[in-house]
């Protein structure tokens, strides 16, 4: 060997990522693998999620293609996986997550493309621990033998729960659950029957299940309303609803400022986007809904307007704050106006929805008693002038009915 020959380099960051996913595929270890931060061409495409499967004996994995409107599954061979998770990677995923019994190792990339591996802890995510004989029971307020998950697509013809649909089932569950308290302490007789109306419905997952509960749980009367945008969506429900038998289930063609029910019990919107949102709330305050909930989505409009106060310059200065404090007073002056309208609110943490924001819930439910605002409408007014807010969609439409 001569003097100027050097030891073999140690393999980067990318490849000892590989080199990993491809001893937990074949140790049997990997729990699951997120492939996140999406720079290819389809701009629709928000992340990959896979997890180890056995398709007639044979391991494979599974791979759940998630899109902003739906996802596609593909089951490839490990070998046929582990080659298109190494072209995907850095081209169109910047950001890989691999999940096994030691804990999590994550692979990013800078903007140059120099790839950095880092190991999270010792503790595999909790979706490993499922088959644990320790774990409690979960409480689930609806039955995975319901028709309606067979038909949607979360069960099997066997009524097993479909392991891409697993997130989906616990959305579900924690849905009707956050309504189940929230009804419990609504104005409203248990003998009265409940209209609701569901904007932004999709393909109805959370609609029938609504429907479901109110019926065949709880034995109400209900009259349960999805409003969907793409028509497509409208028929596909309307077929279900009349093909499952759900009386006083039906879907209609608009959204929240195109379909304006005249009275409703609980008023519904998840992830409607910015300034839909407001329209939804002040639907919900307008119908007098004793139950309101939203779960929002991309706050554009009070960013524009807002100015840093002087003391928190120097941490408004960086875009991701901004942005991070402009939601939070987005949605809190939501709050506010609704506690001004006579309601009891929180924000909190819908479900830990992984790898997305889009996780918050402002849940509004009507008090009793209304008492004086005054003093609340004041602390508003403080609050906007502290930021330099000059207009809020919400306040917007309440002010025009007098409703504030």
């Amino acid at each position: 060997m001569s003097a100027s020959s050097s030891a073999p380099s140690a393999p980067d960051a990318r490849t000892q990522f590989l080199d990993l996913l491809n001893a937990a595929l074949h140790g049997n270890t990997l729990v699951k693998l997120v492939l996140a931060r999406h720079v290819g061409a389809d701009q629709t495409l928000q992340r990959i999620i896979a997890k180890p499967l056995l398709v007639k004996g044979q391991p494979c994995l599974s791979l759940v293609y998630r899109h902003q409107t739906r996802d596609i599954t593909r089951n490839l061979a490990l070998d046929q996986a582990q080659t298109l998770v190494a072209e995907l990677l850095p081209d169109s995923f910047r950001n890989a997550h691999l999940f096994d019994a030691d804990g999590e190792v994550q692979l990013t990339f800078s903007k140059k493309g120099k790839p950095m591996l880092q190991r999270h802890g010792a503790q595999a995510p909790r979706e490993a621990a499922t088959n644990s004989g320790h774990d409690r029971e979960k409480k689930r307020y609806l039955e995975l033998s319901r028709p309606f998950l067979r038909d949607l697509g979360v069960t099997d013809a066997q009524g097993a729960l479909i392991p891409s649909m697993s997130r989906k089932w616990k959305q579900i569950n924690k849905f009707i659950e956050v309504f189940d308290h929230a009804l419990a302490s609504a104005p409203v007789p248990a003998e009265q029957a409940l209209r609701v109306a569901d904007f932004g419905s999709g393909k109805g997952y959370l609609t029938f299940a609504m429907h479901d509960y109110l019926r065949n749980s709880l034995g109400r009367e209900a009259q349960v309303t999805g409003v969907e945008l793409r028509q497509d969506m409208v028929d596909l429900c309307n077929a279900a609803a009349l093909r499952l038998e759900h009386p006083g289930l039906e879907f209609q063609c608009g959204d929240v400022r195109s379909v304006v029910p005249e009275a409703i019990e609980v008023m519904i919107a998840l992830h409607a986007c910015d300034i839909a949102t407001d329209y939804a709330i002040h639907t919900g305050i307008r119908c007098n809904a004793a139950i309101i909930m939203c779960s929002p989505c991309c706050h554009k409009q009070i960013r524009p307007q807002l100015h840093s106060p002087g003391l928190l310059q120097p941490m408004l200065q960086y875009g991701l704050h901004l942005g991070q404090q402009a939601e939070m007073l987005t949605d809190s002056l939501r709050a506010l106006y609704l506690e001004a309208c006579g309601y009891e609110t929180k924000v909190f943490e819908f479900i830990s929805l992984e790898h997305t924001n889009k996780n918050k819930m402002i849940l509004a439910v009507k008090r009793r008693q209304v008492g004086d605002n005054v003093a609340l409408l004041e602390k508003i007014a403080q609050l906007k002038a502290f930021y330099g807010v000059q207009e809020h969609c919400l306040e917007t439409l309440l002010r025009a009915d007098g409703l504030l």
